[in-house]
């Protein structure tokens, strides 16, 4: 339920930074009325719960795995051109939270810690992407999530007991098409606004960085 919940933040956040590289005034409009909101302060800690809830009971689920001393040797009964990504996808999900969670991090240090003024945060974030090392920290980050998702949706759907042999199929595809869509749509808007000249159209910006 955590991660279904992070899953629809996730959407919002693509839905609202998509604006950057296609709507640079639009985005600078949605970004500022969005951190004058008065409730901004309670999403977000809503939002780190949330997260932290995430955190928490994947370790706990871990470390019961590994006190239960299970050393069988599985194999994954997927079948399919992707079973080899989707077992890849299940095996390195703590890495792929370690990367997300690395990630967050120096997110928020770039670009809420502090927030850019208002009217500059599309100006902000190009600064940030244009250094070689952040684009491609953002771009591994993207590639980090379809993997999470990759096996997460399907997963919780395991663990909400919502899949079943006469489902699993449909539940696979979408849960796969959603991984695809988020992964590629955050690098592609990375990669856009990093190649892109938006801020340079917005009112009184300056030229490109």
């Amino acid at each position: 339920m955590s991660g279904l919940a992070l899953v629809l933040f996730l959407l919002l956040h693509l839905g609202g930074v998509a604006l950057a590289p296609l709507a640079p005034q639009r985005f600078e409009a949605w970004s500022a009325g969005l951190h004058r909101s008065p409730w901004l302060p309670f999403v977000e800690t809503g939002l780190l719960v949330v997260a932290l809830l995430h955190l928490g009971f994947s370790l706990i689920k871990r470390l019961a795995n590994r006190s239960a001393g299970n050393a069988a040797a599985l194999v994954s009964r997927r079948r399919g051109p992707l079973a080899p990504l989707a077992a890849f996808a299940a095996g390195n999900q703590a890495v792929a939270g370690v990367l997300l969670l690395l990630f967050l991090v120096v997110h928020l240090r770039q670009l809420r810690w502090p927030r850019p003024a208002s009217g500059t945060e599309l100006e902000a974030l190009q600064v940030v992407l244009r250094q070689p090392l952040s684009l491609a920290l953002y771009l591994a980050a993207a590639l980090a999530l379809a993997l999470h998702l990759f096996h997460g949706t399907e997963a919780a759907h395991r663990s909400l007991g919502l899949l079943d042999p006469g489902n699993r199929g449909p539940i696979r595809l979408a849960g796969r098409a959603l991984a695809a869509g988020f992964g590629a749509g955050f690098a592609l808007v990375a990669m856009l606004v990093a190649w892109g000249g938006g801020a340079a159209a917005l009112p009184g910006a300056g030229g490109p960085l």
